[in-house]
């Protein structure tokens, strides 16, 4: 049965909700959405900022509000929440989405709340037809799509998947967000509250249920790094992204192998050296703040990929996106994986369920991101 809606925007009157909105704007009449939030004048007043039409859908539902969000929910073929902390105002609408057959895609870098959830939700999803879809940001798309895409070439190169793969950002310019701040914090409470957290977070392989693979590389090091040829130092994203990782290969059955080995590193200059200029924490405290125009067009990230194999061949690929991470390239990350979602990805190819983004869409997501949202991915040796 067709939905009003092919995307609704919830959480529109945040900051990177109403870059999500305005971006939907620019696509004119190829995508039917809508704008929802808690409060019907900040919607009013976001629409009008960003120069959607007048008639443009206006959808209030409160996020403790379980009836609102399942009414809403049933409008749309996709919800896109942008509405974080997650472990705070995220529940009542993955379970909405998962009830009402409503596919689903957010930002959230809480590995902790996404096990909870796959276990609360995997069940309905699959009955339902709902298709859940963690981490549809820079947590952690251009992370898993990299491993995808230089597994992809390693593949046509050498004959067959690299049993290791090497995560390198290799330079960055852009701060984090007040939002992704603010749920670092909340996970930190978690932690003092609950000690099993700080396991999971611990755990590289928290979000394969069942599964446990080989031991990974320790992301807290600081090393020379020979076959990427720097020192590299921990990177702050690399525990959701490796987790996002593992549970790709996890749910293509294994595709990398049983024994894959993954890591994320920050390349430096040496011992004690910076990461690469213009990688910031001096981002807004409080969510809903955000850098200018001028500043998120001027921010980029350049990541290295290396599919490395025992016998010391290797094959080197990069992603690279022309906006600052946290917003201008998250925005349209985001609002292009609920299009593909809505339009390209039938259930006989992804069905109910709880997914990654690699996972669940694959090398159509990365023709996108390169047609649409300004990431390129390359070859370079």
């Amino acid at each position: 049965m067709a939905r009003e809606f092919d995307i609704v925007v919830y959480g529109a009157t945040g900051y990177t909700g109403r870059l999500v909105a305005e971006y939907l704007v620019g696509l004119g009449d190829e995508v039917k959405w809508a704008m929802a939030g808690r409060s019907a004048a900040k919607l009013a007043e976001v629409r009008d900022f960003i120069g959607a039409p007048k008639d443009a859908a206006l959808i209030v539902a409160d996020a403790n509000d379980d009836a609102a969000l399942r009414a809403m929910a049933q409008r749309a073929t996709v919800v896109l929440t942008t509405a974080g902390p997650y472990q705070l105002y995220g529940d009542g609408l993955v379970a909405a989405c998962a009830k009402t057959g409503t596919d689903y895609v957010d930002l959230t870098g809480e590995p902790n709340w996404i096990a909870r959830k796959i276990v609360e939700h995997a069940a309905t999803a699959r009955q339902s037809g709902s298709r859940i879809v963690f981490s549809c940001g820079f947590d952690s798309i251009p992370f898993e799509f990299g491993v995808l895409f230089v597994q992809s070439e390693a593949k046509k190169k050498f004959g067959v998947y690299a049993p290791r793969v090497r995560g390198r950002v290799r330079a960055i310019n852009g701060g984090l967000s007040g939002g992704t701040m603010a749920s670092g914090m909340v996970t930190a409470q978690a932690m003092q509250k609950d000690p099993s957290v700080a396991a999971l977070l611990a755990d590289p392989f928290a979000l394969t249920p069942g599964f446990k693979g080989p031991v990974q590389p320790d992301l807290n090091a600081t090393y020379e790094d020979k076959v990427t040829g720097s020192w590299v130092a921990p990177f702050m994203m690399a525990g959701i992204n490796t987790k996002a990782v593992h549970r790709s290969n996890f749910l293509l059955g294994h595709i990398w192998g049983e024994d894959f080995v993954y890591d994320e590193m920050v390349m430096t200059g040496g011992p004690g050296a910076a990461p690469p200029a213009g990688f910031s924490f001096g981002a807004p405290l409080q969510p809903g703040d955000g850098p200018t125009k001028e500043e998120r067009e001027a921010g980029f990230y350049d990541l290295l990929y290396i599919a490395e194999y025992p016998d010391g061949r290797t094959l080197r690929a990069s992603v690279k996106g022309d906006r600052d991470p946290g917003y201008g390239s998250t925005s349209k990350i985001i609002a292009e994986s609920a299009i593909c979602l809505a339009r390209d990805i039938g259930r006989e190819l992804t069905p109910g369920g709880c997914w990654t983004s690699a996972s669940a869409m694959g090398e159509t997501l990365v023709r996108r991101l390169q047609a649409r949202a300004g990431l390129t991915f390359t070859v370079e040796s």
